[in-house]
C-alpha cells in the first residue's frame, strides 16, 4: 500500500509552496498508460479511497464538490460489463453478439475503473460550466497520484459516456454525467512520449 501522509483538518495552516524538482520532474515525464498496458495488480479498496481522497483536493469554487466517483473492481466488472453489453444493443438494435461481448470485455482491462461523475448542483450560484471544470481537474488529478502510486492509468470516454441507458446501468441521477473512466492497473511497458501541442501557438503573452 502507498504509504501516504495524514491529510490536514479544515483551518490546519498549510506550508508556503517551496521549489519541488523531483515533483517537477515527474509532472514533465507523467502520462497515460495505454489501457491494453494495464493488468493485475491494482490498487486495493484501502489505497484507492487514500488516492481519491488526495485527488479531491481540487479548485471547487463554493466548495460544493459537485462530483463523485463511482468504483468498479472485482467480479462487478463482470456484472457491469453484461449490463453496458445489454445497453449497447437497446441503443443500437444492430448490435450483435460479437459486440456485446467486447463491450462486457472493455470492462476486464483493467483490474480497476473509477467512474469520475459529475454532479453539478443546479440552480446554484456557481455556473455549471465551473463546477464541470472542478470534474475535469479532479480527473487529472487522480490519473497523477495514480502515477505516483506506481500504478498505470488511463482516461477514456466512449458511447457509454452520453447514454441514457448507460448511465441507467451506473445509476446516475437526473443531471450527472460520465465525465469519464479512469482505468487503473499495473503498466506491462512503459509509454513513450506522444506529440504534444506547439507551446508557442498556444500561449499568448500580455505584458
Amino acid at each position: 500500500m502507498t504509504d501516504l501522509p495524514p491529510l490536514p483538518a479544515e483551518n490546519d495552516p498549510l506550508p508556503a509552496p517551496v521549489r519541488n524538482a523531483a515533483a517537477l520532474q515527474f509532472l514533465a515525464t507523467r502520462r497515460s498508460t495505454k489501457v491494453i498496458h494495464l493488468t493485475g495488480p491494482g490498487p486495493d479498496r484501502a489505497e484507492l479511497e487514500q488516492l481519491l481522497r488526495l485527488a479531491m483536493r481540487v479548485p471547487d469554487h463554493g466548495k460544493i464538490g459537485p462530483w463523485r466517483f463511482i468504483v468498479v473492481a472485482g467480479a462487478a466488472r463482470h456484472r457491469i460489463g453484461a449490463l453496458m453489453g445489454d445497453a449497447l444493443a437497446a441503443a443500437n438494435p444492430a448490435t450483435d453478439d460479437t459486440a456485446r461481448a467486447l463491450e462486457a470485455q472493455r470492462w476486464l482491462r483493467a483490474p480497476v475503473t473509477v467512474v469520475l461523475v459529475s454532479a453539478p448542483l443546479v440552480p446554484h450560484k456557481i455556473p455549471v460550466w465551473e463546477q464541470e471544470l472542478s470534474a475535469g481537474a479532479l480527473a487529472q488529478n487522480l490519473l497523477s497520484l495514480v502515477h505516483a502510486a506506481g500504478y498505470g492509468a488511463c482516461w477514456l470516454t466512449g458511447w457509454s459516456t452520453y447514454d441514457a441507458g448507460a448511465a441507467s446501468v451506473l445509476g446516475l441521477a437526473p443531471g450527472e454525467r460520465v465525465a469519464g473512466f479512469i482505468n487503473i492497473g499495473t503498466a506491462t511497458e512503459a509509454p513513450t512520449e506522444r506529440v504534444r501541442p506547439d507551446m508557442d501557438a498556444r500561449i499568448s503573452w500580455l505584458d
